[in-house]
């Protein structure tokens, strides 16, 4: 999560951006080889080994998620005891799949950018106007293409990746690029995204993690620490959880204070 990387991501999304402005056929003609004009369907719908890949890539995602959302989902229930991993890992982690694959994606354009689906346009005996990537009046009523949801969770793998050790990241970068691009990729056989819904949910994701890895580990006036994020998490939780041992007949009193020499 360097400069160099959001210089390449910044540099893709222009080029990819131009390119696909300029020549949104090319959306078209990349769809068309998924489908098939005789049967007027995109067969790899219909193929159960392809929809189970497409699952199992959701779960994969989420299981990279599920020890950061245990140890919030613990701390929230018990905020005396310490977080049962880094609080700074634990915020990365869990920020940057709920920006990238939820708020955004799934919330923001997904909802009002009205980009039609593949299997909904009338080049592939749909009954919506084609819309290329950067025009958000199409007549997608809902759950619309624009850009992929599945790619954004996918790609989502970028931030335990960055977390790697050092001599794995390199690896780790093109195992999740790898990931995003073979899930992204089945969607687009399966009718339910274009090349650019898949390119810009990878560019996206990649930026919303480079900006929260910068704000929590590198820029000095957001840098946060293990010790605060327990610290702010016990505060936060510790009204409810009194309340739930009075009513069990024990008063814990007031939220402890943090002890001297540790960080806020």
């Amino acid at each position: 999560m360097n400069r160099t990387g959001l210089t390449i991501a910044l540099a893709l999304s222009l080029g990819f951006g131009l390119l696909f402005g300029l020549y949104p056929e090319l959306d078209l003609k990349i769809a068309a080889l998924f489908y098939d004009a005789a049967a007027k369907t995109f067969p790899m719908k219909a193929n159960w080994p392809a929809v189970i890949a497409r699952e199992a890539a959701m779960w994969v995602a989420w299981a990279f998620a599920l020890p950061a959302l245990i140890t919030l989902v613990v701390k929230l229930l018990r905020p005396v005891k310490p977080l049962m991993m880094s609080g700074r890992k634990m915020a990365f982690l869990l920020l940057t799949i709920f920006l990238s694959a939820i708020v955004l994606s799934n919330i923001a354009f997904k909802t009002y950018w009205g980009r039609p689906r593949p299997v909904s346009v009338t080049q592939f005996n749909g009954g919506l106007e084609f819309k290329p990537w950067w025009d958000p009046r199409g007549q997608c009523p809902k759950n619309c293409s624009f850009f992929s949801g599945e790619g954004a969770t996918a790609f989502w793998t970028y931030a335990p990746a960055a977390l790697a050790p050092p001599q794995w990241r390199p690896l780790a970068y093109v195992g999740a690029t790898a990931f995003g691009l073979a899930t992204g990729g089945l969607r687009m056989t399966f009718g339910g995204h274009f090349a650019t819904d898949v390119i810009f949910s990878g560019l996206v994701t990649f930026l919303v993690i480079w900006l929260i890895y910068a704000l929590i580990y590198r820029w000095p006036s957001t840098r946060m620490t293990d010790e605060g994020i327990d610290a702010a998490l016990t505060r936060f939780a510790w009204p409810g959880y009194r309340w739930m041992q009075k009513r069990l007949g024990h008063d814990v009193g007031p939220s402890p204070r943090v002890r001297p020499g540790t960080a806020e």
